[in-house]
């Protein structure tokens, strides 16, 4: 496949004997090679990172996994920045002095590059690093067994993919109990790692996000030409955002690339959403959404879908001003320790296929969260058949929006493995690659998260309020 030969290339495939050799943040340095006397708004400034590893010896090939962000916390402002790798040990990194007042520059060693080598060829070895359990309900019988992409056993098994996308989902088939018994579904972290513990000694909670010191202070940014900001075009589908494509200021995002006011469009949220249909479909992340919107919409009301276990779907309604919102998660797979209801499961892909499209009906999708653990041949698939459904939709129904969210990072603490910034980060590329070619939008969550340095998997309610303001900015 393309894609993934074109990401395999830019992995690096480093070995290493001795966690010594590897790169080491607190021996690198980062250098501000634009320094001047007077820096202003508008300006970009470079600060290139020389890496070195414990022993001292400069790196001399790239592949680290940084993150780079500027921010004020007294103005409530961040910005990410762009990294360019020169593949010898040394980084560029490029940022834009959006706003003006005193401005810090954070630059971290995420992982690395031995360690995001370890974590690409752990994520491609195979299914293992979560286990699925399905329960079967049979009248007064429940049947638990064992359920994944890919079971090592020769029992019987009930398949509960989509054959025509060519995706696969299964399980053990319970004596004497139909494979349609089956009601609800949980995971769990297999036992198992394709890491060796000297690898994993790079993904200790101390060595993940160090910073890289720096040989300059804070830089002041002055508004040295009275700059009012140039008059962008309206934001619209079909717009492909650069990165960084904003940046926050006084906790409120805004956009670079198109016209994002701060006070519209959430101030007109009910002229804007009145008699549509918004289909929210994927992950928690933009459940997020749907979790919100009431808190602005008074005469949002949230229909009682009567669920067990952990939300599966989400609806509600405005009569008043006919709107309805509904949040329905992706399919398989889903990493959930409670149990969550499968029956209304359905592939993003065939969820679109089913609707009919039109002026008044507005889906966005966000996914990526749930296949960190899997090998990057299951979320190419899955994207790839999400594309042709927009595709084809936008087909039959040129009107329809389509607005495409892109996943955040997370937390630090988890297990870097199954669940490391650095998959997501494999996805995010993967999704922004896959839908240039589209006329949708784009709501760049990770540029946003970034910025905010949220490091959580549910970001705080400003970032969602100003992700909800930028999907809004493009179906208004």
């Amino acid at each position: 496949m393309d894609i993934f030969s074109a990401i395999n290339r830019s992995i690096p495939n480093n070995f290493f004997k001795n966690i010594n050799s590897t790169s080491s943040a607190m021996n690198s340095r980062a250098i501000l090679l634009d320094k001047k006397p007077t820096h202003c708004v508008g300006d970009s400034i470079t600060v290139q990172v020389e890496m070195f590893d414990y022993y001292g010896n400069r790196k001399i090939y790239g592949g680290d996994f940084l993150r780079a962000r500027i921010f004020s916390p007294e103005l409530k402002a961040g910005a990410s920045g762009r990294i360019e790798d020169l593949n010898n040990g040394k980084y560029n990194v490029h940022f834009t002095l959006f706003w003006e007042g005193t401005v810090t520059i954070s630059i971290l060693l995420m992982h690395p590059s031995e360690g995001v080598a370890a974590l690409w060829r752990a994520r491609n070895l195979g299914y293992k690093n979560i286990i699925y359990t399905g329960k079967f309900h049979n009248r007064t019988k429940e049947v638990h067994t064992e359920c994944g992409f890919y079971l090592d056993s020769s029992e019987e098994k009930c398949e509960y993919g989509d054959k025509d996308n060519g995706e696969s989902f299964y399980c053990i088939k319970p004596h004497n109990v139909p494979c349609e018994a089956i009601i609800s579904m949980k995971s769990g972290n297999r036992e198992q790692a394709h890491l060796t513990n000297l690898e994993k000694s790079l993904f200790i909670r101390s060595n993940i996000g160090v910073q890289i010191p720096q040989n300059f202070e804070r830089i002041q940014a002055s508004n040295c030409q009275g700059i009012s900001g140039e008059i962008k075009a309206k934001c619209s589908t079909g717009m492909t955002p650069p990165f960084p494509g904003g940046y926050f200021l006084n906790d409120v995002w805004h956009s670079v690339f198109c016209n994002l006011s701060t006070v519209e469009p959430l101030s007109q949220i009910h002229n804007c959403l009145t008699g549509r249909v918004v289909y929210l479909m994927g992950d928690s992340t933009i459940r997020q959404w749907i979790e919100y919107l009431p808190s602005i919409m008074k005469s949002l009301r949230n229909f009682n879908l009567h669920r067990s276990g952990l939300e599966s779907m989400l609806l509600a309604i405005d009569p008043q001003n006919n709107i309805v919102l509904q949040w329905k998660k992706h399919s398989h797979p889903i990493v959930a320790s409670h149990s969550y209801l499968v029956k209304d499961d359905a592939y993003i892909s065939n969820q679109i296929d089913q609707l009919a499209g039109g002026p008044q009906t507005v889906i966005a999708i966000s996914l990526g969260q749930h296949f960190r653990p899997f090998p990057i041949h299951l979320f190419i698939k899955r994207v790839i058949n999400i594309h042709r459904a927009i595709e084809n939709i936008l087909l039959r129904s040129p009107e329809t929006k389509v607005i495409i969210k892109t996943e955040n990072i997370r937390e630090f603490n988890l297990d870097a493995e199954r669940f490391s910034d650095f998959h997501g980060y494999i996805n995010y590329l993967i999704v922004k690659e896959l839908f240039q070619d589209l006329p949708v939008a784009v709501v760049d969550a990770w540029d946003m998260t970034v910025a905010f340095n949220s490091n959580n998997v549910h970001p705080a309610e400003n970032v969602i309020r100003s992700q909800i303001n930028m999907f809004l900015s493009y179906i208004c």
